[in-house]
Parts: structure tokens; sequence; C-alpha cells
């Protein structure tokens, strides 16, 4: 870990910044001997007991160092802007940003990802080879800015080497004149004075060395210079050699990725195809396709709720069908009412939605619409009611878009009957409603019928004792009506 990666810390107190990472102080700690500070991170990555102050270069022993809560506490209230975006924040919910909105961050010098933005900045700071650095000579004159990677061929070069060179040989004239001095003052000194000379002249010595094994070092580099850049040329050959068969390589790689991108979006098309697919075999296998239609509502006390909340104030029912090639058509119910039913009533309402086969079909959309809200005891005290569509309206002309507007009774059922715990209407949280298209006019008489079948028949056996009851009622009408002309006609003859 290192400190905190920013983009405005030139505009910072400098006190903030961390003279080893170079970012915003992160667990701040104070080296007691020189006062200054350092991350935390940064203290541990220095082995041993002894630490180097990376600003003033004192050593301080580890068991001196001071955690700075206070000048943390003082750096909480920094206004920063993220290194990663344009996000401006207090510092103290800097980390909070960087673990919502940069989960998994990559290095935009390699492309590298990482688990976290700390994780990040550490890649950056130390190990990133193409991240642009300072030459570690830059303060005596080495003012290049190189890759990571290339640091140690720099090293290598002329250039560096004759900075080196120039600080050897600036060490080895410093100390001459402080031998020079040091002589001058033994002549005019005493002889605890020369035993200062001498000791000056062992240090000078040895420093004369260092600046030997130095100067040594660099002809050792000057021949590794030229060991490198033989083997670099032979390594240059070697590539242009290649170079011919990377291209067939690079062709052959660009040809498979078309091809692949051709098939990925050929496999994008197929799954939206499937998913159309399914779609449609969903809406058939609840469809009906016979004008009629069974809505099952589960869950109805949590809808409710969520209806009362306005988090979801309308349910749609699955599509149904006129016909196999007839008008395709939804109910829309609005559990705690609409408008001016809201909160008194349950509305309900009649989609007429966009289908395959409107272009032949008879427009505006003109049958009696049935609601029924099923009685789910024996008593079966169905609650019905039904409207004619108003030819004019919007609702019943053919469908431009997905869906008309909704239409029908928005005072359907009274929320006091359902609110009821005795109610029938709602039984396992569950209610039954079902609407039908009437292409025939049924009679009320025979409607009442119809709703009160048993739904488990299959809708053949449905239609038939619907047509066998309709023959009855038309039977009795007709001997009431005879009977009653027999009474008249008697009367009329006394």
């Amino acid at each position: 870990m290192v400190g905190h990666r920013i983009q405005n810390k030139e505009s910072l107190n400098p006190d903030y910044m961390c003279p080893c990472c170079s970012l915003l102080l992160r667990d701040p700690v104070q080296l007691i001997d020189c006062g200054h500070r350092m991350c935390q991170s940064c203290a541990n990555e220095q082995q041993g007991d002894i630490i180097t102050c990376c600003e003033c270069h004192k050593k301080t022993n580890r068991n001196k160092l001071l955690v700075d809560r206070g000048f943390k506490k003082d750096m909480q209230t920094l206004l920063i802007i993220c290194s990663l975006c344009s996000w401006a924040g207090m510092l103290n919910i800097y980390q909070n940003h960087l673990d919502q909105n940069h989960l998994n961050p990559s290095c935009d010098c390699c492309n590298q990802k990482f688990n976290s933005v700390n994780d990040l900045d550490r890649h950056i700071q130390y190990d990133c080879e193409k991240v642009t650095v300072d030459c570690p000579l830059k303060e005596f004159g080495c003012q290049t800015m190189i890759l990571r990677i290339n640091l140690t061929q720099h090293y290598l070069s002329e250039q560096h080497q004759n900075v080196l060179t120039n600080i050897a040989r600036n060490l080895k004239s410093i100390f001459s004149n402080v031998m020079y001095n040091h002589l001058q003052i033994s002549s005019q000194t005493t002889i605890d004075h020369r035993q200062m000379i001498d000791n000056a002249t062992v240090q000078l010595q040895e420093t004369d060395e260092t600046m030997n094994i130095l100067l040594d070092g660099v002809g050792a580099l000057n021949d590794d210079m030229k060991r490198l850049s033989n083997e670099s040329l032979y390594h240059k050959n070697a590539l242009d050699s290649l170079a011919p068969g990377f291209s067939t390589l690079k062709l052959s790689i660009q040809e498979q990725n078309q091809c692949l991108d051709g098939i990925k979006i050929n496999q994008d098309i197929m799954q939206q195809d499937v998913g159309s697919i399914e779609q449609k075999l969903n809406d058939m296998k609840r469809s009906s396709y016979d004008g009629t239609y069974m809505w099952k509502i589960c869950d109805v006390q949590e809808k409710l709720v969520a209806a009362q909340s306005d988090k979801q104030t309308s349910i749609y029912s699955p599509p149904f069908y006129s016909s196999p090639t007839g008008y395709k058509m939804c109910l829309r119910l609005y559990l705690n009412g609409d408008g001016n039913a809201r909160q008194t009533h349950m509305s309900l309402f009649f989609v007429l939605m966009r289908g395959e086969y409107d272009a032949i079909l008879i427009f505006p959309f003109n049958y009696k619409v049935i609601f029924c809200l099923y009685d789910q005891s024996n008593q079966q005290k169905h609650i019905i009611d039904s409207f004619r569509p108003d030819i004019k309206s919007n609702s019943f002309q053919r469908p431009r878009s997905d869906m008309n507007i909704a239409s029908g009774i928005p005072k359907f059922v009274l929320l006091t009957m359902l609110q009821n715990d005795k109610n029938s209407y709602i039984r396992d949280n569950t209610i039954f409603i079902k609407v039908i298209v009437d292409f025939n006019n049924m009679s009320k008489r025979l409607l009442q019928y119809a709703l009160s079948l048993n739904p488990g028949l299959t809708i053949s056996i449905q239609q038939t004792m619907i047509q066998q009851e309709n023959q009855r009622q038309e039977q009795v009408l007709a001997s009431s009506t005879t009977n009653v002309q027999t009474n008249q006609s008697m009367t009329e003859n006394l």
C-alpha cells in the first residue's frame, strides 16, 4: 500500500505529501528525531530497526516512530479530486468513493487490471514498467525522463555514466580540498590537531578507494554496454528474419478475429430470435384464443400494498386473443383504484394491443366486454359488470403502438368488500378475474348461467351447455308467451 493518489496534489500544502512515495499521506507517522512524516506503509517498506527519512536522510530508530493521529484527523477535511475521474470531495469519504465506483481499475500505461485502487497505486509507484520516471541522479544533473523498463539501459548510457564520473570527480576534489585544508591547519596547530588530520587522511584515503571502485564500475558498465549492444544487434537481426512470418501470422489472426466477430453477431441475432420465440411460447401457453380469459392473480395483499405506496399502481394480464387470427387484448388492474376511484374501488380496464392480423380486422373495436370477479365459495356470488366500447375513443381504434390507452370500469369493486376478512373473493391471497368479449350479445340471464359453469370443463363443452341453456330459456319464454296469449283470448271470449 502507498499514499493516496489524487489529481490536485500540487495545490495542497507540501506538508501533506509523503517524501517517500510523493503521494498524499496515508496513515501518517512522524519521525521523532527529525520531525518529518511519511506513510505508515512507506515506513514498513524499510527493513531493520533503523528508518531513514526520505526528506533529510536522517536515521531514526523504528521504536521512535509516532502514529500521528492528530495530523491524520486534520487531513480528513482536505478537498481532493479523484485520480481516476472528476469526483471531488473530502478525504474522509474518498475511500468510499473508490470502493463504490472503481472496483476493478486498470493501469492507463499497461492496461493491467487490479482488485482495488490501492493495488493499482502501488503498481504505478513501484512495479509498472511502462510508467515514465525520473533518473535517480536527477538532482546531480541527469534530467532524462525514461520508462521504468528502460532504466537499466539508461544506466549504461554515456549520459548517465558521465554524470556518475562527474559525481566521483567532484567528491574526489572536495575531499582533496579537505585534505589540503587539514594540512594547512596542521602546520599551525598542536599535536592534537595533527591527530585530527591523520584521522581525516584515513577517511580521505578510504573515500579515494571508493572513488576508484566507482570509476572501475564505470569501466565495467562500458564493457557491459558494448556486450549488450552486440546482443541487441543479434536479436534485431533474428527478429528481422522472423518478421515475414509474423506478418502472415498477424493476417491470419485478423482473419480469424473477423470470423469470430461475424460468429458473435450471428450468435447475438440467434439469441434475440430465441428470446422472441420463448416469449411467444410463454404467451401461447398462458393465452386463450376464444375471446375469454381467466386471470389468476397471486400475492394480492403484497400487490395491494405496492399500489397503496405508489411503487406499482397497476398490473397487466398476459395477452389473450379473440381467435387465432383475431384481436390481441389484455387487462389492466388497479388494485387500489385509479383516478376518482383511488382508495375506494378496484379499477379494471380493457386494453387493445397491436396484433399480427390487425390489417385485416375491422376497427373500431365494437364488442361488449364483460368482467367477472369470481366468488370462490359455493355461493357463487360473482361480481359481474360490463361496458360497450365508445367507437369514437382512440382506445378502440387500430393500435399504432404496442398498446392503446386502457378503457373500462373505474369503479369495478368496492375496496371495503375486499378488505373484509370474511370475503369470499380473496382466498389463499389469490383472486380470479374472467373477461369475456361478447360477440353474441348474451342476455343477462344466460350470462349468469355461463359464468356459473365449472371452469374446469373444456371450452367446447361449456359452449354446448350454453347453447342448450339458451334453447331451454327460449322455449320457456315461448311457452310463457303462448300461455299469456291463451289467457287473454279466453278472457275476451268471456
